[in-house]
């Protein structure tokens, strides 16, 4: 699993490998970089991203909340800070309150495929090898959520996961950490 999570430096390098701007080009490039911070920020699967519609969007605070339709017919909430809301906001436009929040150039729900399209031209661009998918930033926002101290049964419960067990295997995702590195050295 350790070599499917991206260092956050390389996340970083993905989200910059799009840009902003008004041509189509570049509101292209604005949902692109919005679909790659949301499936990392919020730890979407590809198909909960896919599948989101206006009207699972409310605001909370400076934030916002998503609720999202998950694996096994589950729902659950989770919150993104202010930068990311007002990124997902700015690509409303006119849309109606059932719409699709991503949509496609049918003017329907962008389909999966799309999505790993766009994330794998990210990686490419970035210069980020392996076969980076969506899921990827999954696991990332996993590690790197307990690297800075989330508490695991938040994490659970944000991905969605059925049991904690399936969220601990993120603890054992650090190739670079030991609990030996947190004892002292036998010759002290």
């Amino acid at each position: 699993m350790a070599e499917r999570i991206l260092t956050q430096e390389e996340v970083q390098l993905l989200i910059n490998s799009t840009t902003n701007g008004r041509d189509k080009q570049s509101l292209l490039a604005a949902r692109d970089r919005t679909i790659i911070r949301l499936l990392y920020f919020a730890g979407l699967r590809v198909s909960e991203l896919c599948g989101l519609k206006w009207r699972d969007l409310k605001s909370r605070g400076d934030g916002g909340q998503i609720t999202v339709f998950g694996k096994g017919e589950k729902t659950r909430t989770v919150l993104v800070g202010a930068g990311i809301w007002r990124e997902i906001n700015s690509l409303k436009g006119d849309a109606k309150h059932d719409a699709p929040v991503f949509v496609s150039a049918k003017g329907g729900h962008l389909c999966r495929s799309m999505v790993f399209h766009i994330v794998k031209n990210a990686a490419n661009r970035a210069g980020i090898e392996g076969n980076v998918s969506p899921h990827w930033l999954r696991h990332s926002h996993a590690s790197h959520s307990l690297d800075r101290g989330a508490p695991i049964h938040l994490l659970q419960k944000t991905l969605g996961h059925s049991s904690v067990a399936i969220t601990e295997m993120y603890l054992h995702a650090r190739p670079t950490d030991s609990r030996a590195l947190y004892l002292p050295d036998d010759d002290e």
